[in-house]
């Protein structure tokens, strides 16, 4: 049996925040998304709004029974319901995810669920604002870390025993490309974007002996809630409206194409793949003509 754990978070550029964590427990084929009868073992953590609804979706696709949890139980009780509808097995509770102390809560409910045991983490909480960096305040710094690094670090080490104990544990962090290349307004959240893609290295090589693996996709722009013009400077947008038609490929993903690399990371076919950040870009970070 697969177990995994999604925790997603949303922030718009004014802050404005929904978080929502899924647990997860799936069978799945490595070579179809049909059949939902082999038992495996893995377990995920995951975060982000839109995003999260393509990894739920394309997870449960592969037969997972998830559990979430999110700050917003109105929005919770309205995917439940959606996702119960169409089939799929998920589960939920509350949470907020800026709380040490509730994140310690929901892992023991995890490990309760689970039996001690996590297979697949998918970190995907994230927070993001476009400011320049003489703008930036010290609360901004802080607000952006603490969401950025410290809960998926945090949670991480909350995982730790119970990925170990499923022996064949996969973490996956949601990074994005402004922690790979220098893009504008974003260099406090590049920073911590760049933190978690080192992070990945470090756990992949230190948690390898607990047969751990560590990977990150690291998407370009992605059609989410994330990404509305009215949440930004206008001049900031058009900045970006151009970076993105410089994109060799197409300007922007849809989410199902990071939630297809996601769920790939977590399945045995990727056995050898740790410590890898791995863009989705389009193309972008390779350069334009």
């Amino acid at each position: 049996m697969i177990h995994a754990i999604d925790i997603i978070e949303v922030f718009g550029f004014n802050y404005s925040a929904i978080d929502i964590s899924q647990v997860f427990d799936f069978s799945y084929s490595v070579k179809t998304k049909q059949s939902k009868t082999n038992k495996s073992d893995k377990s995920l953590f995951i975060s982000h709004v839109i995003l999260r609804y393509a990894i739920v979706e394309e997870l449960a696709g592969f037969g997972a029974a998830i559990h979430t949890c999110s700050r917003n139980q109105t929005e919770l009780n309205e995917r439940l319901k959606e996702w119960e509808g169409k089939g799929y097995k998920v589960t939920g509770s509350p949470c907020d995810l800026s709380s040490r102390a509730q994140r310690e809560e929901l892992m023991k409910t995890v490990s309760s669920v689970f039996d001690g045991k996590l297979h697949i983490l998918v970190n995907n909480a994230a927070t993001t604002l476009l400011k320049q960096t003489t703008e930036h305040t010290a609360q901004d710094y802080s607000h952006l870390m603490e969401t950025n690094v410290e809960s998926p670090y945090h949670l991480c080490q909350l995982a730790h025993p119970l990925l170990k104990a499923s022996e064949t544990g996969s973490i996956v962090f949601i990074s994005s490309l402004a922690g790979v290349i220098a893009l504008p307004a974003l260099s406090v959240y590049s920073a911590s974007k760049a933190a978690i893609n080192q992070l990945t290295k470090n756990l992949a090589c230190e948690w390898a002996n607990d047969n751990i693996r560590t990977n990150t996709v690291a998407p370009w722009a992605v059609r989410t809630t994330i990404l509305k013009d009215e949440a930004v400077d206008e001049s900031i947008s058009k900045m970006f409206v151009q970076l993105m038609s410089r994109t060799p490929l197409r300007p922007i993903a849809e989410p199902n194409e990071i939630s297809s690399l996601v769920a790939f990371l977590c399945l045995p076919a990727a056995s050898y793949i740790t410590g890898q950040v791995i863009c989705v870009d389009g193309g972008h970070s390779a350069g334009t003509f």
